[in-house]
Order: structure tokens, then sequence, then C-alpha cells
């Protein structure tokens, strides 16, 4: 097996492979425009599938995904266990978790945060929690590292952060999707004195943000997608942040399915339970206008993307602003 890890190796794809892997979110995010504002979420997140598919093909890798977006309401999507790459066998063996586009639904809509998304990890340090599609989730910055924990009530992980980070539990903001499952959360949120920023969509984003330096937002909790909770924790380890996540399964049947699957629903993941290891790659593409990235626009002959890199080897976050030649696409 070739590391991602592998200093001596001649192949370092490190920071190359994460060069490369942008060209595959770029292309899914610049496919899915298209259908930006139509309605039609199926049919975004088909074209954004079928180019990332197409992109990562060229990438000198062999990537086995181990979350593939898309099952929990029959989307088209890479699915797991799929291997991606160019199959020369020379490049290295990762864990891959995909989102072709994290936020079907804002896509279709028009609204903001809409994101393509891929992470990597060496092979076999990637938590397979396709077996439960959801998962309640506490994302902070590194303020919180050893300060909050998901088994505290949110008013004292909000009361510890706060002082964590020396200002008023009044000036503390908490990301959460908006979810009738959440009226009780949003409301102990509100009673601690916090404020709230509420997503409709899109909590890849919302945690990410969460955990970067210098954002609107300071902590990010709650039910969502147990592929966002992978893919979150692999930007999570590159930003130097907290995160944590407990399986939520639906019904008795999904929780024995994930027994089943060799998970722990009593379990507490920490960041190394959800992704071993300290090199991890996210990469990022905004679709539409966020707080992390600009969406896609065109103007006149030319299409503009940004996207941004992380790196836990590094702990780096870069951005990349892309020019595209629209007759390249079309």
């Amino acid at each position: 097996m070739v590391s991602l890890t592998a200093d001596l190796s001649p192949l370092r794809p490190d920071r190359n492979l994460a060069l490369e892997l942008v060209r595959a979110t770029e292309a899914a995010a610049i496919r899915a425009v298209p259908f930006i504002g139509r309605g039609a979420k199926e049919a975004a997140d088909g074209a954004a599938v079928d180019a990332m598919r197409a992109f990562l093909g060229t990438v000198d890798f062999d990537g086995r995904v181990v979350i593939g977006e898309g099952e929990k309401d029959n989307a088209p999507m890479l699915f797991n266990g799929e291997h991606v790459g160019s199959g020369t066998g020379t490049g290295p063996q990762c864990d891959i978790a995909v989102d072709p586009i994290d936020g079907t639904s804002l896509t279709a809509a028009g609204r903001q945060n809409a994101l393509s998304v891929i992470a990597v990890s060496d092979r076999g340090t990637m938590l397979d929690a396709s077996s439960v599609f959801y998962m309640d989730k506490l994302v902070t910055g590194p303020a919180g590292v050893g300060v909050v924990d998901i088994r505290l009530p949110i008013g004292e992980n909000i009361r510890r952060l706060a002082a964590a980070l020396g200002k008023p539990v009044e000036e503390i903001v908490v990301s959460v999707l908006n979810r009738p499952r959440h009226e009780q959360l949003i409301a102990d949120i509100r009673e601690a004195g916090a404020g709230t920023r509420l997503m409709s969509d899109g909590d890849v984003a919302g945690g990410i943000n969460a955990a970067r330096h210098g954002a609107r937002t300071d902590m990010c909790v709650g039910v969502g997608g147990s592929p966002e909770g992978i893919v979150t924790a692999c930007a999570i380890k590159a930003l130097g942040g907290h995160i944590q996540g407990r399986l939520w399964p639906r019904d008795d049947d999904e929780r024995q399915r994930g027994i089943d699957a060799g998970l722990d629903m009593d379990k507490v993941y920490e960041a190394d339970d959800l992704v071993s290891g300290n090199n991890t790659i996210f990469v990022a593409t905004g679709v539409t206008d966020g707080q992390l990235v600009a969406g896609v626009r065109r103007e006149g002959d030319y299409l503009y993307t940004e996207s941004v890199v992380l790196r836990s080897a590094s702990g780096t976050l870069r951005r990349i602003a892309s020019e595209h030649l629209v007759s390249k696409w079309l």
C-alpha cells in the first residue's frame, strides 16, 4: 500500500493530489449551474455526479468511496465501495468521501451555501457510517477542544465555549439545521442566551464555518447526515477544531443495520474515530454563494469558481480562484 504520508515516496501525492481533486469539484459545481433555482435537485445532483466521476477518473490514485452521498433519497451518486482514479496502479490508495453537491435542495431553490465536496484520507482510516444515515454532531473551533462535550446540555457547552473564547454568551452564535427535530434544541440555545443561525441545508459548510478562524459562527450542533459528518471531520482536522458525533438511527431496523455493520450506537465518536490519522485532504468548490466560498458565476466568455483546500498534514487552508473558458464547457 502506498501511504499518503510516506515521506520517502516519490509520488508525494498530498499537495498534488489536493490540486487534482479541485478539478473534480470545480467540474461538478460548473455542471450544476444550469439547474440552480430550477427546482430540479436530482437533475442537478446527476449532472454533478457525472462530472465528478469523469474527472476523478483522470486522477492518478486508487480512491475507494467509503462515503457516497445519495443513498438516503435514492438520488444519483458515486456508490459506496466504488473505486475511482486513473487505474494505473501507481498512485496512493485512499479512502474517499464524496458529495458532488452538499445542498441539492439549496441548489434547486437558488439558495446560498451549496458546495461540491471531496474528502480524502489514507486507506482504512475513514469510518464507514453508511448504514446509519444520520448523526448528531457538535463542531467548534480550536477553543472548544477539551472544553465542550456533546454529552453535556447545550447551555453548558455554550457557557464553556464563551469562557474559552473570552466573549459574552450573548455574542455566541450557533448554527443548526432548521428542522422540526431541532425545535427544542433551538429553544435551549436561545434560552442560554446565545443566538442561532438556522440553516436550511448544507451542514458541511456550517461545521467548517464554526471551526474556521474569524468566521461568524462559533458552534454547529444538531442532527445531520452521517456522510456529512465524516466529510466535516476531514476538514476539522486541518483546522485544529473539535468534532464529536453520535449515530442517530431513525428506527429499530436502521439501528440493527448499524450494529451489524460494526457501529456502536451508544458511542461518542471523536475526530480520530471518524477519521484516524493526521493526513486528510478536504476540497470544496462553491456551487452557490456562501460564507465559506463564492458560487460559480458567468461573465461573458468566462466562468469563475472559488474553492478551498484544507490539509491536516500542514494545517493550511488555501483558496483557489479559477477562470474557465465557457467554450471548453459547452
